[in-house]
């Protein structure tokens, strides 16, 4: 199905792939965990080219092999019942000039059949990273907490969904909190959301 772009006879009608391909966010078709197809700002956010992502599993885009593993176990236990699922999580660029760097990420997205999650699936991703920036160097367990307390979890509630007890997460708590020089919650919070 194709429309008509109101007041632009000068450029083609606007139709679906288009529309994805020119969409002002990242956005990913995915089955299985694989990339099946990808928009032009996805591209440019990883600094890739087509061939780099298209058919390659999302783990290419996690700081690390243990990151992916723990949010495919956490999208799988967390989706309501449509299939949504969102979060913020620290991803890393596959290519260009930044190859390699760390930056936030707010993903979100919708497993097609919610009684399986990965089969297949719709995901979007927005680069946070002008209003917020990696402020220190973190182990990927000190990410994954930093991602949840910005949620505002208390430690228990952290320690279900990463699977470690509430103790560990207050450890890592303390850790951040030295990391970013915070002597309460509130300011660690404060801190990694102006980093």
């Amino acid at each position: 199905m194709q429309l008509p772009m109101p007041n632009a006879p000068e450029l083609a009608p606007l139709d679906y792939r288009t529309a994805f391909d020119l969409a002002p966010i990242g956005l990913v078709i995915s089955r299985n965990r694989q990339m099946l197809d990808c928009n032009r700002h996805m591209l440019a956010m990883f600094g890739a080219e087509r061939e780099d992502l298209v058919g390659r599993s999302f783990e290419l885009l996690y700081p690390s092999v243990e990151e992916f593993e723990r949010t495919g176990q956490r999208i799988v236990a967390s989706l309501d019942q449509q299939g949504w699922y969102a979060d913020e999580r620290v991803m890393k660029r596959v290519g260009g000039p930044q190859r390699g760097e760390l930056f936030w990420c707010h993903v979100s997205g919708r497993a097609l059949d919610p009684a399986q999650p990965h089969a297949a699936g719709i995901w979007s991703f927005e680069d946070m990273s002008p209003r917020r920036r990696l402020g220190c160097e973190l182990t990927a367990r000190e990410r994954e907490i930093a991602a949840l307390l910005i949620e505002g979890l208390t430690s228990k509630l952290i320690g279900r969904k990463l699977n470690i007890s509430p103790r560990t997460v207050d450890v890592y708590r303390a850790r951040l909190m030295r990391k970013y020089g915070a002597s309460t919650t509130p300011e660690l919070v404060h801190k990694l959301l102006s980093a």
